[in-house]
Formats: C-alpha cells, structure tokens, sequence
C-alpha cells in the first residue's frame, strides 16, 4: 500500500490530447518519481497560479484498475507555493 509523502509538481498545458485538462501538474526530477507520471490533484490551485509553477504537497502512487500509476493529491490538500529558480 502506497503513503502520502511530500512531493514537489509544477503545472504545465496539455497540449497532447488524453485528457481534457488543459493545465495538468506532474512531478518534477531528482524525486524518484517518472516525471511523465499525472498528478491528481486541485484544479483550483492549478488554475490560480501561473503555468509552470511549483508546489510542495502531499501526494501518493495509486492506478486505477488496469491503468497507470499517477501521484493523487486530495482536492482539499494543504500545498505550499515553491518559489522560482
């Protein structure tokens, strides 16, 4: 069974099709995370920020059934904003 652990993601637009989320989040490097991986999580915070930024959260590994794994964040999650480079 996965944990919640911390987990810093940053926004990008979806430009690929697969999903109709035009700003997803996914992890960034150096985590020990696939940076291809989704992020489930809220689309308020995604959409109150500026495309391309990051936030420090708690996240887990999940999948659905025959799917594959994606980090998932409660909508209601506390996050904190990470400021630029």
């Amino acid at each position: 069974m996965s944990h919640y652990r911390e987990v810093i993601i940053e926004t990008y637009e979806n430009i690929k099709g697969g999903s109709s989320k035009r700003i997803r989040a996914r992890p960034i490097e150096g985590q020990g995370l696939d940076t291809n991986m989704n992020v489930e999580c809220s689309l308020k915070m995604r959409k109150s920020y500026p495309v391309g930024t990051k936030f420090l959260l708690q996240a887990k590994v999940t999948e659905k059934e025959g799917g594959k794994p994606f980090l998932y964040a409660h909508y209601d999650a506390e996050y904190k904003v990470i400021k630029g480079d």
